[in-house]
């Protein structure tokens, strides 16, 4: 029966981000989303971004996305099985531990991917743009690419 849930979890997860990159390939995204971007992408009015500048961010956001879907749901899928693991009395202490190893791993494939696709937006920013860059994140104001949309915690 968990196997069940676990399957039909996962394949609830695969469709939502499936139709989610679709829905990002559109031309002209909603002003809602424009300005979503803006924050998300490096404080578009803190760092004065260009109108390049922006449209560069969303088109890697969304080639972000596309490109890993797969394992953003595979992150989903191994946190319910070992949701699943930890609320079985009967579950083996091992199987536990290889559980969350195999979550640890997607999580890092992930996290080095964000790495790969900042170090490609950081191309497109001025050198004041760079240098402001730092100095927000020493004040506490994060990054680039923020805590949303499926550049900051794995997962969306």
């Amino acid at each position: 029966m968990k196997k069940v849930i676990i399957a039909l979890g996962l394949a609830v997860m695969m469709l939502l981000g499936v139709s989610y990159v679709y829905a990002q390939e559109r031309n002209d995204p909603p002003k809602h989303e424009q300005m979503h971007g803006e924050k998300s992408w490096g404080h578009g009015k803190r760092l004065n971004l260009t109108p390049e500048q922006k449209a560069k961010f969303q088109e890697l956001r969304r080639r972000f996305i596309a490109e890993n879907a797969q394992l953003i749901g595979g992150l989903v899928a191994k946190r319910l099985e070992l949701r699943s693991l930890w609320s079985d009395p009967k579950a083996d202490s091992q199987a536990i531990l290889a559980k969350e190893r195999e979550l640890m791993d997607l999580q890092n494939r992930l996290r080095d991917k964000k790495v790969q696709y900042k170090l490609e937006a950081r191309k497109s920013l001025t050198p004041e743009q760079i240098e402001k860059l730092g100095i927000m994140r020493r004040m506490g104001r994060g990054g680039m690419m923020g805590h949303c949309c499926g550049m900051g915690r794995p997962g969306m």
